[in-house]
Order: structure tokens, then sequence, then C-alpha cells
């Protein structure tokens, strides 16, 4: 049987690959939330490319405001691949260290 550490660092690595070749992968084409609310906003059908100039963040304008800190999986448009590959490593790792972090706190919790 594999020990915890390294089933912890080969899991790490297997989620950075696949995030890494997911983001380079994936359609530019807006899926999921972002082509429901262009559904909901009469700007393209169900099972139609979304419009150029479409607007998924359109609905509830001016309710609800955030900035990401890392936008589109890059580090702003000067950072191209390279700044995308680290912004998809520095996610995966912090989502790594929530995961780890709820876990711990579960676990204490329990005893």
């Amino acid at each position: 049987m594999m020990e915890t550490k390294k089933f912890v660092a080969v899991g790490l690595v297997v989620a950075l690959l696949i995030g890494v070749v997911a983001v380079f992968l994936a359609s530019s084409d807006p899926d999921g939330l972002e082509s429901t609310a262009l559904v909901v906003q009469d700007e393209k059908t169900l099972t139609g490319p979304a419009p150029e100039d479409g607007d998924a963040e359109a609905i509830g304008a001016g309710t609800f405001e955030y900035e990401a800190p890392m936008p589109d999986y890059s580090l702003g448009e000067s950072g191209g691949t390279p700044g995308a590959i680290i912004a998809i490593v520095i996610g995966t790792i912090l989502a790594l260290l929530v995961v780890f972090g709820v876990g711990k706190v579960v676990t204490i919790s329990k005893h």
C-alpha cells in the first residue's frame, strides 16, 4: 500500500497535469453558468454558439461585484502562457491547502 505522503504527492502531480492540460484544451465558447446566463438574457439559444458581444456577467449588474485574483486562469495580459500555468499551479495548491485545512478542522472537532 502507498504511504500517505506519497499518495498526496502523486495526487498533486496528477491534479496539476490535469489542470494545466484542461485549460488549454477547453473551449473558448462559454459553457455552464455563463451559457445559462446568456440563454436567460435571450442572447443565445440553448444549443447555439455564444454571440461575440454577449455579456454573461450582466445578470444582477450592480448587485454583486468582485474581482478575481487570477481572472481567466492568468496573471494578466502580459503573463501569457507561462502566467496561465503559474496561476493554475497556485490555484491548485491553494485548493489543496483549503481541503487539508477543512479536513484538519473536521478531524479535530470529532475528537
